[in-house]
């Protein structure tokens, strides 16, 4: 129960409230590149990474994805669906094997109502994923590409507790991120490393000069 203890939505219940949602939840294993959720599916079950990470993605028509969201362990996603009952709103695909606990629809409101200690942390999560949307959202709108790109660098890092972003991040995955080519990703990822923003070895990135970054991330287009 101790990795329950560290999820957002379970971190403030208490031991006994936690053993109950772990008699709840069913472990499941994806690999790498498979389809978790599909968009449209209907909505039964709450998922929490247990290891690995996942992206949140719309596709397009002819095939181009745009990545709404990369989760990693610790993080869930579905609640939407438990709380509206409406179909899945983005596809959500492993991003290397992952491994992950399920909570179906019946026992995730069963919990909540008998404890409402759990229904004030779902609120408060979904508060902060609102805000990181809207964040986001203001991101594109206002700041040109390398400026997404120094803010998705320093949240990255920010996420990670330091200047080392753990996980590695390929110029394909940003691009998708924020919204632009890979190649405009990849040329103003090496106008950071030249002006000594950034060091990359073996695709992992660390910010050498956040505050610079943060200045570039200030900057409207």
């Amino acid at each position: 129960m101790s990795f329950l203890a560290t999820v957002p939505i379970f971190k403030s219940l208490d031991a006994a409230e936690l053993e109950k949602f772990g008699e709840l939840l069913r472990e499941k294993s994806y690999p790498k590149g498979s389809v978790i959720l599909f968009e449209d599916d209907r909505g039964d079950s709450l998922f929490v990474i247990r290891s690995g990470r996942v992206k949140v993605v719309l596709v397009a028509e002819d095939g181009r994805e745009v990545i709404l969201g990369i989760l990693g362990v610790g993080e869930h996603f579905g609640e939407l669906s438990l709380i509206d009952d409406q179909p899945r709103s983005a596809h959500v695909i492993a991003m290397e094997d992952a491994t992950l606990l399920v909570l179906r629809r019946d026992d995730f409101r069963r919990r909540v109502e008998a404890s409402p200690a759990v229904a004030w942390s779902l609120l408060t999560e979904l508060s902060r994923r609102l805000r990181r949307a809207d964040g986001k959202i203001g991101s594109l709108v206002l700041l040109d590409v390398p400026g997404r790109i120094a803010r998705m660098l320093l949240d990255s890092a920010e996420e990670s507790g330091g200047p080392q972003i753990d996980k590695p991040i390929t110029h394909q995955t940003i691009a998708q991120v924020i919204g632009a080519s890979r190649e405009t990703v990849s040329r103003a990822m090496r106008g950071f490393q030249d002006a000594g923003w950034i060091a990359v070895e073996r695709r992992r990135i660390r910010l050498t000069d956040p505050a610079a970054l943060e200045r570039r991330a200030l900057q409207r287009g």
